[in-house]
């Protein structure tokens, strides 16, 4: 009777052992998956969830650029020296710049565009840069000769000292050429850079 309970006992610990074994590999196995899995989803971070644009702007290459704003008396134009993101190509450098002038000055100058309008679309073609806003661009505009100039020439200004590509601009509204902002400056024809109203530094100065 002695040895038959000593088999049985030792059979029953053999089972346990084996139980607890199994046990340990399926809890290392599901341990060693889930890291795996961890590893591989963080690795695919990027891929599957790619960060959005105002990160992926920060983390792109900038370039120093030359804006035109408006001085305080609405009659010249004076410069503006920002670091903006680095577009691809042509028209992707043109709408930074132009999202800039949107954006405003940070020196103390006068915006040349209403804050509230937005650029819609850019394309570049044989010199000329067609800006595409949308209709606060024209509602919220206050008018008037200077105001107008200097919204005009600030853009062409700024596109053409910075991309030897654009020549003239072109200004649309929703898809459509525009003739005129508020009446004061004809648009009808493409708008070329004017130097004329680019303030000069003062001797010595």
């Amino acid at each position: 009777m002695a040895s038959k309970r000593q088999r049985r006992t030792e059979e029953f610990r053999t089972r346990k052992k084996k139980k607890t074994f199994r046990l340990f590999f399926i809890v290392a196995a599901v341990l060693i998956g889930g890291g795996f899995l961890a590893f591989l989803f963080w690795a695919l971070s990027d891929t599957l969830f790619p960060p959005d644009a105002q990160e992926a702007a920060a983390k792109r290459e900038r370039k120093e650029t030359v804006l035109f704003f408006s001085d305080a008396n609405e009659r010249f134009l004076v410069q503006e020296k920002r670091l903006i993101p680095k577009g691809k190509d042509t028209a992707a450098q043109a709408e930074e710049i132009v999202r800039a002038l949107v954006e405003g000055p940070k020196m103390g100058s006068i915006r040349t565009i209403p804050a509230g309008a937005r650029l819609l679309a850019l394309r570049v073609a044989d010199g000329t840069a067609v800006l595409n806003f949308d209709n606060p661009f024209i509602e919220q505009h206050p008018g008037g000769t200077a105001s107008e100039a200097a919204t005009v020439y600030s853009l062409a200004n700024s596109l053409a000292a910075n991309l030897p590509e654009v020549k003239r601009i072109r200004i649309q509204v929703n898809g459509k050429d525009v003739t005129t902002i508020k009446g004061h400056i004809d648009l009808r024809d493409p708008i070329t850079p004017n130097q004329d109203l680019v303030k000069q530094p003062r001797a010595g100065g």
